[in-house]
């Protein structure tokens, strides 16, 4: 079950980039205006996305991709969750959970405050 574990760790990589990408192009796609960036589905998608990482965190729920990764990898779950595993592991620092916490929500509030200054186009159907 080892390569489904390693399955569950790539999609887990692949939603954590295109969380904190995501931000990053709307912010490069607002001053290269790119039209993409506004796209309602898209920013919904994003938005969702990081309000639901904050809320288990604040709610002290682990990511379920995380217990999932770690069940088919060790047969039990891990204490810690996936950003704080891996942030530790590439930069050999460890940071407590509430750390992390603080973190997501800050990083769901920038989400939030860009929804404000860099709004989804809400007149073009095309991009939705």
């Amino acid at each position: 079950m080892i390569w489904l574990a390693d399955l569950v760790l790539v999609v887990h990589a692949l939603v954590a980039l295109g969380i904190v990408g995501g931000l990053v192009a709307i912010w490069a796609g607002a001053v290269l205006r790119w039209r993409w960036i506004r796209a309602r589905r898209f920013r919904i998608a994003h938005l969702i996305a990081i309000v639901l990482v904050s809320t288990l965190s604040v709610l002290g729920i682990a990511c379920p991709l995380t217990v999932i990764e770690d069940l088919l990898r060790t047969g039990q779950p891990e204490t810690q969750g996936f950003t704080q595993r891996w942030v530790s592991r590439l930069l050999y620092y460890d940071l407590p959970g509430w750390a992390f916490t603080l973190m997501y929500v800050a990083f769901a509030l920038m989400v939030v405050a860009t929804w404000r200054c860099v709004p989804p186009d809400v007149a073009n159907k095309r991009l939705r």
